[in-house]
């Protein structure tokens, strides 16, 4: 019999986080053991709950929500996030210019599948999230990774950004917070940003689902604020991570700028959105709730709080491995480590974290998943209470140490 194949239009496309690491910790599981997995920032395992306005609001709203909505999303969140970013200076956002989603996932590829045409090439950060890359991949593409600075506090390099601009070139994305990082960008990094844009007639793609989470003095801003009226900018943001529901699946992608030079691009945006129908109704509910409201995040990023307490002492734990350096995350839900290739000689991270995996029954990602250039990173999930986090990283310190006596 004929096999049945995959397209090849997924040659290339690779999503790490959730590749053959998972595959052997669910064959691990299988066989009866507990696997701790640190891979996915999933809230909700980790004893975070949902607020209780938010649940609240889509309960009331489950009655009027069994029907399909507008494919751009129902008119009360829309217009909450309008105000969102309309009080953050940018006034001149309206209704029509907010698409909303099942998660920012969801809508950096209907995005992409909007904008690219084979062989574009889209400016995507080293590391990444890997759904940018993955997305741009499949949608017919090239991603070019730019590459951040860890000696920088891992800040983009706009030297090397620079460097890698072509005739071909047509959109930059920028993550900040950055995933996997904890990078936060300075007011003169995202100028400078917006600046490449603007000089070479990019699209900015401004992924800032992680910008409520914040620790110390860090400070976001917004690529938006700075693209003015002539650089056309798509930001990305939701719910999941600040509001903890990363179930419900509610992001949205604001549209900004010059969007008379737009129109085109925009009505396929509206075409791929009418296509998938609506995204979930009755979370679209939360939105206007979870903007409105208190905001219960405030508690959890400031000292005492979970995130930035458990962020602070990973970071700690980490840089007290022999041959281990962590640059302190600014913000978001992860830790980047570097094993220094002179005490951890790694030619292969995916296979270094299944190693661990099948000693420690840690789950973790190796850095090349975020398309890192070099097997010599991993980043652990921040999300465990204290114990549990420093259990985890004692398993870490443990099997590195089996290593290096090996």
């Amino acid at each position: 019999m004929r096999q049945i194949r995959q397209s090849k239009k997924l040659q290339g496309v690779r999503y790490d986080v959730r590749g053959p690491i998972l595959v052997e910790a669910q064959r691990l599981e299988a066989e009866g053991h507990r696997i701790l997995k640190l891979n996915i920032g999933n809230t909700a395992p980790f004893g975070f709950e949902a607020p209780e306005q938010i649940v609240a609001d889509m309960v009331h709203h489950l009655q009027k929500a069994a029907g399909y909505s507008d494919s751009r999303g129902i008119w009360s969140a829309r217009t909450a996030v309008m105000n969102y970013y309309q009080s953050r200076g940018l006034r001149e956002v309206g209704v029509d210019d907010i698409y909303i989603g099942n998660g920012v996932s969801e809508l950096i590829s209907m995005v992409l599948q909007t904008f690219v045409d084979d062989g574009n090439e889209i400016l995507v950060p080293a590391p990444d999230y890997p759904l940018w890359t993955a997305a741009v991949t499949l949608s017919g593409g090239t991603p070019v990774h730019y590459l951040c600075d860890e000696a920088d506090g891992w800040n983009p390099d706009l030297a090397d950004i620079e460097s890698k601009i072509t005739e071909n070139t047509h959109a930059l994305v920028i993550i900040n917070p950055n995933n996997p990082t904890g990078a936060v960008y300075s007011e003169e990094v995202v100028k400078g940003l917006v600046d490449i844009a603007r000089r070479h007639n990019l699209v900015l793609m401004a992924d800032e689902i992680y910008e409520k989470i914040l620790f110390d003095d860090a400070q976001h801003h917004h690529a938006a604020t700075y693209a003015g009226d002539d650089v056309l900018c798509l930001t990305f943001s939701g719910l999941s991570k600040a509001y903890r529901v990363c179930g419900y699946r509610a992001g949205w992608v604001m549209v900004s700028g010059p969007k008379e030079i737009a129109t085109d691009f925009l009505e396929g945006l509206t075409l791929i959105a009418n296509m998938r129908m609506c995204s979930n109704v009755p979370a679209q509910h939360a939105i206007q709730a979870a903007l409105g409201g208190y905001q219960s995040i405030e508690e959890l990023i400031v000292p005492g709080g979970r995130f930035y307490e458990q962020s602070m002492l990973a970071d700690r734990l980490l840089n007290e491995i022999p041959g281990v350096s962590n640059v302190r995350p600014k913000g978001a839900l992860y830790c980047f480590p570097r094993l220094d290739p002179e005490v951890y000689p790694i030619e292969d991270d995916q296979q270094f974290v299944i190693d661990l995996l099948r000693a420690k029954k840690l789950l973790i990602t190796h850095g090349t998943g975020f398309n890192w250039p070099r097997p010599d990173h991993f980043r652990l999930v921040t999300l465990p209470d204290a114990k549990v986090l420093e259990e985890a990283i004692e398993r870490i310190a443990h099997f590195l140490e089996l290593r290096r006596q090996g």
